[in-house]
């Protein structure tokens, strides 16, 4: 066991080589005996999300504002967007109620 100092530490046992190392709960974290990732799936997890969330909406998701129209088409295609917003939200928020309220 490693240095159990802490009475709140935290420790992970390697999948590698079967040692038990300090672990601070962040995906790349190693292993004190062989160097190994102590999780190595959930920094796959958290590489995949980063890149998912660098990745721009789609354009069905939101109404394109193009530079070269009128003032007026402008101002009523923010207004859709903002529409396109507060729809978004709501449906969030009722499958979040309903998630819920399944328990």
């Amino acid at each position: 066991m490693p240095n159990t100092n802490s009475l709140l530490s935290a420790t992970k046992k390697c999948p590698a080589c079967g040692f038990w190392s300090n672990w601070q709960q962040r995906p790349e974290d190693r292993c004190e005996r062989c160097g190994q990732l102590l999780d190595p799936q959930r920094l796959r997890s958290e590489q995949a999300r980063q890149k998912q969330a660098e990745e721009p909406l789609p354009s069905f998701l939101q109404i394109q504002i193009n530079p070269d129209d009128s003032p007026t088409v402008r101002f009523f295609k923010k207004i859709i967007r903002g529409g396109q917003l507060a729809f978004a939200a709501l449906v969030s928020f009722v499958v979040w109620f309903l998630t819920l309220l399944a328990g």
